[in-house]
């Protein structure tokens, strides 16, 4: 995976009102879609073939599957129309949350066929795994998906924040963190590529450790979504789904202790942006520092104007303050300025994702309202406020889009 942010949200979610092309079954069946880069996306197309065959329903794969789908932690609302207009009429492999779902998008869902989550993850008879510094200990989180949400909520911790959920587990086994915060298919994915390695696996205590996955039907599809749900009652009334999914199920130690999530969702949202109040306040300073791992070579920062910074603090405060903070300090949403946000030195986090995530997937209650320009506007801001110094030569929305530029906080002539 790149650096663009589609983790959270997500990487990350389907816009209020975005509308949904109604699609129909083409003459070979329906078409199903998986998420290519997601750690259970084997387990996915083999549920899927499963399903509909036992619902007598002809099903095909799309050879790609959903664009941007880079892994479990997020696909934004363009990227997901696109291809539910274009390559599916089912989704298989959908992550649900009840607690990250909203009520105001066009998908439907299926049952629940796996009940999976996020875990606490530590080397079995560590050697010398993540050094602390000045005794904290070093946790391993994927930036800006739940797997961050979670860890930043330990306190007297540093945090190793990694770009995928693969790069998350090897945090832990290569010894650059002595405990992740992970989605637990990673976990079985890591291990089956590396079969040596052993790990020690824990429940975490969280709003967003539970998650199912499913299907996820586009408008319309009332019909097939029953013919699925009825289908999947059957493998799992006559053991086939358990079959299926043993591999990939929780731990006795982890799905005993967390309280067990719905099969079934009456809400729907992408995975990846979660409601904004549920997350944990970033101006507590208790809460530890960060740290950035993996520089990305890059060039100097593209340049913006005096005049783009003041347009863009006036859409911050119009659209972002009320979740980020009138000093971009974090309320309910994470602070945009700092070393949590901009660190001292050697971020793997460019610009040009950070505008990408932004462009897509904000403001929260309305993502992608803004213009192309009005986005690079606020990136400018957030750039200043940074400390990144302002020119003569303005930031157009392609120079943001494109920049590989590392995100490092400090003045910039």
């Amino acid at each position: 995976m790149n650096t663009r942010l589609t983790q959270i949200a997500v990487a990350g979610a389907l816009a209020a009102g975005v509308a949904l092309t109604p699609l129909h079954a083409s003459a070979a069946g329906v078409r199903v879609c998986t998420m290519p880069g997601s750690p259970s996306a084997a387990l996915d197309k083999s549920v899927a073939h499963e399903a509909f065959l036992a619902a007598g329903v002809a099903a095909s794969f799309a050879s790609h599957g959903i664009d941007g789908g880079d892994d479990d932690d997020g696909v934004s609302a363009r990227e997901l129309a696109k291809s539910l207009a274009r390559d599916c009429d089912v989704i298989a492999g959908f992550p649900r949350s009840a607690l990250a779902d909203a009520s105001d998008t066009h998908l439907i869902f299926s049952r629940g066929y796996l009940r999976s989550g996020y875990v606490s993850v530590a080397l079995r008879n560590p050697r010398a795994a993540g050094a602390s510094a000045a005794g904290k200990e070093t946790i391993a989180a994927t930036y800006s998906s739940p797997s961050q949400l979670i860890a930043v909520q330990q306190k007297n911790a540093r945090f190793d924040l990694e770009n995928t959920s693969e790069l998350t587990v090897d945090a832990v086994a290569k010894g650059r963190a002595q405990r992740a915060i992970v989605w637990y298919p990673a976990v079985v994915a890591y291990q089956r590529k590396h079969p040596q390695q052993r790990f020690d696996i824990s429940p975490t205590a969280s709003p967003y450790t539970d998650w199912n996955l499913a299907f996820a039907f586009g408008p319309g599809r009332e019909d097939l979504q029953k013919r699925v749900d009825t289908a999947l009652s059957r493998m799992n009334d006559d053991g086939r789904l358990a079959a299926l999914t043993r591999s990939w199920a929780l731990p006795d130690t982890v799905a005993q202790t967390g309280p067990a999530a719905s099969a079934h969702f009456t809400g729907n949202r992408v995975w990846g942006q979660p409601r904004a109040n549920l997350l944990p306040a970033r101006n507590d300073t208790s809460i530890g520092g960060f740290i950035k791992v993996a520089a990305t070579a890059g060039g100097d920062a593209p340049t913006f104007d005096h005049e783009q910074v003041e347009h863009g603090q006036h859409l911050y405060a119009d659209s972002c303050a009320k979740c980020h903070g009138a000093q971009l300090e974090g309320i309910t949403a994470p602070a945009l300025s700092g070393p949590a946000f901009a660190p001292a030195a050697h971020s793997h986090l460019t610009i040009g994702g950070i505008y990408q995530y932004m462009s897509t997937n904000m403001p929260a209650d309305r993502p992608g309202k803004m213009t192309d320009q009005e986005y690079a506007d606020l990136m400018a801001f957030l750039l200043y406020t940074n400390g990144y110094n302002a020119g003569n030569a303005k930031l157009t929305a392609d120079m943001a889009r494109t920049s590989a530029t590392p995100l490092n906080a400090g003045p910039r002539k």
